[in-house]
């Protein structure tokens, strides 16, 4: 059982002993924190949520929904939702703050609290702190009985997400209609499986086979959209009968896409290939991605004329990069598209319409689209943790072992060695160490990873 309390929010399995798990009794503690917090910095008592298929949700949402009300607070239901459909409704909603109840790409047994300001962004490091010390304390101040908040239910939300898709000038939906492009949807039994359909159907697209789109909760493969778990649209798209696989993860926040032949587009190339094609349109610009995605988009957004900056992990730091630097667009590496004009949240939905519609302007298979552009491998890597690791000094010595790199430290050690870097740092949502390398070959990333991974070995066996 865990409980892991991050700028992620507060994420943990269900069941087990309070405070170890994300058991009702941690729901209603860290629920009322946030409500709390969202009165006493806006004096807003309005909170939107929403929730992914997994089968905890409704459970959780009941928990929460009632806690919000017991503390005055009216809240507004989106039910089954996305997550970037729940950041787009606070702020439409006017409300002071957002919960998504999602664990992400987490397998089934887990779930979430992530949580949103007013702006229906994530809430900095600074806030989450603030939120943590409130559940921490128990310091909650619940209404009377005249004063209880109202609950109401908003399930047409969706489709207002979608039409604003509609309505960005760099979709065009004549032109993926014109196509007849036959798609493959993999929404892993969650939330996808029907916002993705609906969104299709408002671009035009009348061919789409439905792989694992029943919102059960019950995920049928591990939800990561990583290749190693995409084996079933995979083969499907093998077969040649479709133009684009499409893959979302449980929230419907990453986006991973499937090859005319099969083969994986990759997921770091989602935010690389949307991001040419904003750039291309908009005539240049700036980009952001976070310390562990591909340096292909630095080179695209360079060969636009534009410029390139890295932030730290997590949605809310390359948030914080992109208004920093004046993105036009930006990411993460894990199929996150963030496209300002839309709102800043990742958004598979927009990921979509603007790969469609540039897949269909360029008149390329998705093979050949792949091939424009650079080829770098990403080898993924992690160490699990056990409570003794002293994670911090182990990154520390890291670091001083290869001082002579360039090395950046504002999020765990990345070591750059001319075209390729490893990344190294400490998971927000699990307990382990990520390991990334990247290079111009496969073997030559994994051979980087691996020398890494004996290097930590090595020190924390000292």
């Amino acid at each position: 059982m865990a409980l892991i309390k991050s700028i992620s929010g507060i994420r943990g399995t269900i069941g087990g002993a309070a405070g170890e798990g994300l058991t009702p009794l941690d729901v209603v503690k860290y629920a009322a924190a946030f409500g709390t917090w969202v009165l006493d910095k806006t004096q807003n008592n309005t909170i939107v949520i929403g929730r992914d298929a997994r089968i905890s949700g409704e459970m959780v949402s009941k928990l929460v929904a009632a806690t919000l009300q017991g503390l005055g607070i009216n809240v507004i239901d989106l039910g089954l939702s996305t997550t970037p459909t729940v950041e787009m409704a606070v702020p439409a909603k006017r409300a002071g703050g957002g919960i998504i109840l999602t664990a992400s790409h987490n397998p089934k047994q887990w779930n979430a609290l992530k949580l949103l300001n007013s702006v229906g962004e994530f809430i900095s490091d600074a806030d989450g702190q603030q939120v943590l010390a409130l559940g921490d304390s128990e310091d909650f101040n619940f209404a009377s009985v005249m004063k209880l908040g109202q609950y109401s239910i908003d399930e047409t939300f969706l489709q207002e997400h979608i039409d604003a898709i509609l309505q960005l000038p760099l979709v065009d939906a004549e032109a993926i209609k014109a196509k007849n492009f036959r798609v493959v949807v993999d929404a892993v039994n969650s939330s996808g499986g029907f916002a993705v359909p609906m969104l299709l159907a408002a671009l035009g697209v009348e061919t789409v086979e439905k792989l694992f789109c029943e919102p059960t909760g019950d995920f049928a493969h591990n939800p990561e959209p990583l290749p190693e778990n995409l084996r079933e649209i995979a083969k499907k798209m093998e077969k040649g009968s479709f133009d684009v696989g499409i893959v979302v993860d449980p929230d419907v926040d990453r986006l991973a896409l499937v090859n005319e032949d099969g083969t994986m587009f990759g997921e770091e190339y989602t935010l690389v290939a949307v991001a040419d094609y904003v750039l291309q349109q908009n005539g240049g610009g700036n980009t952001v991605s976070n310390l562990s995605s591909t340096r292909a988009l630095r080179d695209v957004t360079e060969k636009h004329g534009g410029s390139y900056a890295a932030a730290a992990v997590g949605e809310v730091n390359v948030v914080t990069k992109m208004k920093e630097t004046n993105a036009v667009i930006g990411g993460e590496g894990n199929g996150g598209i963030i496209y300002p004009e839309l709102h800043y949240g990742r958004d598979s939905l927009v990921g979509i319409a603007l790969f469609l519609s540039h897949l269909a302007k360029t008149g390329l298979t998705m093979t050949r689209l792949r091939a424009t552009y650079p080829n770098y491998y990403i080898s993924k890597n992690k160490i699990e943790l056990t409570p003794e690791i002293n994670t911090g000094k182990v990154l520390e010595l890291m670091e001083k072992r290869y001082a002579k790199q360039p090395v950046n430290t504002i999020d765990g050690v990345k070591i750059e060695f001319d075209k390729e870097w490893v990344h190294l740092r400490k998971s927000n949502t699990e307990p382990i160490i990520r390991i990334y390398a990247e290079s111009e070959s496969n073997a030559t990333a994994d051979h980087l990873a691996n020398k890494i991974i004996a290097d930590i070995k090595e020190i924390i066996n000292q």
